[in-house]
């Protein structure tokens, strides 16, 4: 715990993020500035990894970022930022925060790794899979800090919050340095982000840890990431986004059925 920035966490400070999660709208969420000490922020800035080090690289119709949860490839404050994120202190901080009890991470690749995109990277809107697919436990919380310094208004890659029927944007959250953004993952919290533009040198970054419960009788089914078209996007894009995303979802709660199972 001590890259997290403590003083930010005392009781009156964290009855008072309890208070913003809950009145946020479009749904339960947080946004926390300078989360880390500014030390550490600045060295986890200065050894961000090259994109080319990351495991994963997406680039598809709805998704261009690389993602990686390789820990050992990275300079090990990245797993010492893991490791404050994932411990038992900081996920008593989050239950208190959003009023979850027994929040946990895990310490495979859906609990936590690192985001990249460089020019043009782009994240669709999307829910996020509510089911470890693996361990069968309940996906609640996101948690993403960004470590973006001198980022300029027209490069984008503000984090969208959409509506629960995808037909407003509600707010638009910017990735400055050292700002964590926490919200509850459920089956509207549409979010994503639209297609950066930045110079050749620069790219999108942020850390991130995501916060289970034990399955709850009262969850919906299994069902992986669901993306859905904006309003504005193409006709093409809102042709083959649920086309796609119904064929995948379908066959991997097939797959699931039979004991198959994949990240």
């Amino acid at each position: 715990m001590n890259l997290i920035n403590s003083s930010l966490f005392t009781h009156e400070g964290i009855s008072k993020m309890r208070e913003e999660f809950n009145s946020a709208k479009p749904y339960r969420h947080l946004v926390i500035d300078n989360i880390l000490t500014s030390e550490i922020a600045d060295q986890i800035y200065n050894a961000f990894p090259k994109e080319e080090v990351f495991n994963k690289r997406y680039k598809g119709v709805n998704e261009f970022k690389a993602e990686g949860s390789n820990f050992e490839d990275f300079p090990a404050v990245f797993s010492q930022l893991k490791e404050a994120f994932h411990s038992a202190e900081w996920c008593k901080i989050m239950s208190d925060i959003t009023g979850i009890d027994e929040l946990f991470s895990v310490p495979d690749a859906l609990g936590g790794g690192l985001h990249q995109g460089g020019n043009g990277s782009f994240l669709d809107i999307h829910i996020d899979f509510n089911i470890h697919a693996d361990r069968g436990i309940h996906r609640r919380i996101n948690l993403l800090v960004f470590f973006n310094k001198d980022w300029k208004e027209e490069y984008g890659g503000h984090t969208e919050l959409w509506n629960a029927d995808m037909s407003n944007l509600d707010k638009k959250v910017f990735p400055a340095f050292n700002r964590c953004l926490i919200f509850e993952t459920n089956e509207i919290s549409y979010h994503g982000y639209a297609a950066i533009s930045v110079p050749e040198n620069v790219t999108r970054k942020s850390f991130y840890a995501y916060y289970y419960t034990q399955l709850r009788e009262d969850a919906v089914k299994y069902h992986d990431t669901v993306f859905k078209a904006r309003p504005t996007d193409s006709a093409v894009k809102k042709t083959l986004t649920p086309i796609k995303e119904g064929a995948k979802n379908f066959i991997k709660r097939q797959l699931r059925n039979l004991g198959i199972t994949f990240k």
